[in-house]
């Protein structure tokens, strides 16, 4: 511990300018920063006496070694200043707000030549349009489902937007109007962006332009006796209200604004941010930090409008942001915000009217999710998102993985060989759209064959679907049941049964997964990764998670990548793991008792379940029913003559099975006690 007397600067030395000044500790990393109007008062407050400095403040000096400061010429660039620092050297003892990076946005790749709709979450790229953030992914999917019918705008990957572009042939979305096709030249670049503009303006906010249109287009389509036309544009117009229907009208039609709401104990404080468009709630999203510093609720409004528009331009940044404290510099904060938007921005407190109704319920949702931290921190979304990050930045990929999907194979001495894949989207299991495969393309012990025999086909069928229903259909895998995964006793299915057909529910698979784990080293991850290339799929992520020292591999790289046993990204990857291998284990448990209860009077016509158990209990085993005469066997109620020659002659083909050993004790199981064969 230091003694703040100890790095005090002389008396004068200080300037009284307005600045930024930065605490570090004995190792020269920077521990604080903080801005200042006068660096001179502020800087001299950390060094008066202890006993009179907030506990934390108190923890800060006596770990700091040293201060330094900069001057600057305005309070808005000391601003720009703190934020740029706090985002350069993560500071310990500044105020952090985590989930930053982990809600999902919709967004529009405005950087490409055939802009793109689709799902995207991370830091934000330049020349990409983001709209929410949304609470979950499959709400974007809905709203976009919805609106590609009035703006046909592209939603394939690359893959598949080469892939049609080579074949000549669009997706199914291009043959039912939900995509212009820009991949076979059905639209000029022009014409596609023009959609993506159009499809931007909508989401932004300017909805009345568009149905007015449809509106007008269709009476004039009526007029003119062109009924289907006008039913098309009616159609359309639906479309876009649904579409507008699910975000809720809160506020008058041109107000766009933020509302923040800060709830907070003396340890840790919640921040719920409402983003209004068009007077409606677009997106919405939560924060949650730990106080490590002495911060009031106008500090930590003024850390939440750095972090919020820190890297924001133009309209991104709205016209009012409304707030439950104004921060110490409301003037300099304003002036940053008008900055950045590059008009006027209106920063205060509402005081009545529906702002302030509006303002109560961000305040109590504020209030919920700090409680839900408090009580269920170790699941919370700060965690998961955190473990995807952390996954991510070790495997190297460009974004989180929102959706994992795992495989294992499992099988006992080579038999009854079986395949699971589990599903996790955003950190949490899927179970409903768990699969499980019978591997029929050998006989035999073959881990590596069967992974790759496995990937083949679940991504062969992808492939399949993806032609036959477009990138936002969603279709069941290959798999033993297309269906949820049960949770009672195995049911017998066909292998690869056929799909259903359409009911009209949303399908699903209808996207690959960011990151396909399989259980193995690196045998098993190679073998997936040549499935996937021989079906010609390059942009999925592979990596196997080994369970003997927990190392992650990846294909082509001789040492596996080794995460540090308190990793959020291990934990996640093993939970993964660990869920494959239990499904995979259990389907494969299902299938063996299954066998083990057949018995050679499942083949006798016309016995039924009743009187093969009454052969049994009257004989006591299959082996000593096969050593009975046919008047023996009639000797059973209800079994006539016929039905008991039946009996003797399928014993009689089938040839009595091995004995049956206990691999465990090497003991012989006997027959004579249930009527296994």
């Amino acid at each position: 511990m230091a003694d703040p007397s100890s790095y005090r600067p002389k008396p004068g030395q200080i300037p009284d300018s307005p600045g930024v000044y930065k605490f570090r500790d004995e190792h020269r990393r920077v521990i604080y920063v903080g801005k200042a109007k006068n660096l001179r008062q502020r800087v001299a407050n950390y060094f008066q006496d202890l006993a009179n400095l907030h506990p934390r403040t108190r923890t800060m000096v006596t770990t700091a070694a040293s201060v330094e400061w900069t001057v600057v010429s305005t309070e808005v660039e000391a601003l720009q200043l703190e934020y740029s620092w706090i985002k350069e050297f993560d500071p310990r003892f500044n105020v952090k707000y985590r989930d930053d990076k982990s809600y999902p946005y919709l967004a529009v790749t405005l950087n490409e030549e055939f802009p793109r709709v689709q799902v995207m979450r991370g830091a934000k790229k330049k020349g990409v349009r983001y709209f929410g953030p949304y609470g979950h992914a499959w709400a974007i999917r809905e709203t976009v489902d919805l609106m590609l019918r009035v703006f046909p705008v592209r939603t394939c990957s690359a893959g598949v937007f080469k892939n049609a572009a080579r074949t000549g042939r669009p997706c199914l979305l291009g043959y039912i109007g939900k995509c212009s096709a820009p991949c076979v030249g059905r639209v000029t670049p022009e014409e596609h962006r023009e959609l993506a503009e159009d499809f931007c303006d909508f989401m932004a906010g300017r909805t009345g332009t568009y149905i007015r249109r449809l509106e007008k287009d269709m009476m004039q389509a009526a007029e003119e006796m062109e009924y289907e036309r006008a039913a098309r544009l009616r159609d359309d117009a639906e479309a876009l209200k649904r579409a507008m229907e699910k975000s809720a009208v809160v506020l008058a039609d041109a107000t766009d604004a933020d509302l923040i709401a800060v709830a907070e104990d003396e340890l840790e404080a919640a921040l719920q941010i409402f983003h209004v468009r068009g007077g409606r709630v677009r997106g919405q999203r939560g924060w949650v930090t730990d106080k490590v510093e002495a911060v009031d609720t106008s500090g930590l409004v003024e850390h939440a409008l750095q972090q919020l528009y820190g890297e924001e331009r133009g309209d991104a940044v709205p016209k009012e942001v409304l707030v439950p404290a104004l921060p110490e510099d409301t003037e300099a904060v304003s002036q940053w915000l008008a900055e950045r938007r590059g008009s006027q921005v209106s920063l205060r407190i509402p005081q009545r009217g529906d702002k302030k109704d509006l303002m109560a319920t961000v305040q109590r949702n504020a209030q919920q999710a700090l409680g839900l931290h408090k009580t269920k921190r170790a699941s919370d979304l700060t965690t998961r998102s955190r473990a995807l990050e952390e996954i991510a930045e070790a495997l190297g990929l460009d974004t989180a993985p929102l959706r994992i999907e795992c495989y294992d194979i499992s099988h006992l001495q080579g038999d009854d060989v079986v395949a699971s894949m589990v599903v996790f989207e955003d950190g949490l299991a899927r179970k409903s759209e768990y699969r499980r495969f019978q591997i029929k393309g050998f006989e035999g012990q073959d881990d590596v064959r069967s992974m790759h025999e496995v990937i083949g086909r679940r991504f062969k069928r992808y492939l399949q679907e993806k032609e036959r229903t477009g990138e936002w259909e969603e279709q069941p895998t290959d798999t033993a049941t297309a269906g949820p995964a049960p949770t009672g006793p195995v049911p017998a299915v066909a292998e690869d049964a056929e799909p259903p057909e359409d009911d009209g529910r949303p399908k699903r698979f209808a996207y690959p997964p960011q990151l396909v784990v399989v259980d193995g080293g690196q045998p098993q991850v190679a073998a997936a990764k040549r499935a996937l290339d021989e079906l010609g799929i390059d942009d999925i992520a592979v990596c196997g998670l080994a369970k003997r020292l927990e190392e992650v591999w990846l294909p082509d790289d001789d040492d596996p990548v080794v995460l540090p046993r308190s990793s959020e990204g291990l934990y996640l990857l093993q939970r993964v793991r660990d869920e494959a291998h239990r499904f995979a284990i259990t389907y494969q448990r299902a299938k063996r008792a299954k066998r083990i209860r057949t018995s050679p009077l499942d083949d006798v016509s016309g016995l039924g379940e009743t009187r093969k158990q009454a052969l049994i209990k009257h004989f006591g085993s299959v082996k000593k029913l096969r050593q009975a005469t046919i008047d023996e066997i009639c000797e059973v109620p209800g079994i006539g003559r016929r039905t008991a020659e039946s009996v003797a002659a399928a014993l009689a083909s089938t040839a009595p099975a091995a004995p049956a050993v206990n691999t465990a004790t090497g003991e012989i199981i006997e027959e004579d006690d249930g009527g296994n064969s």
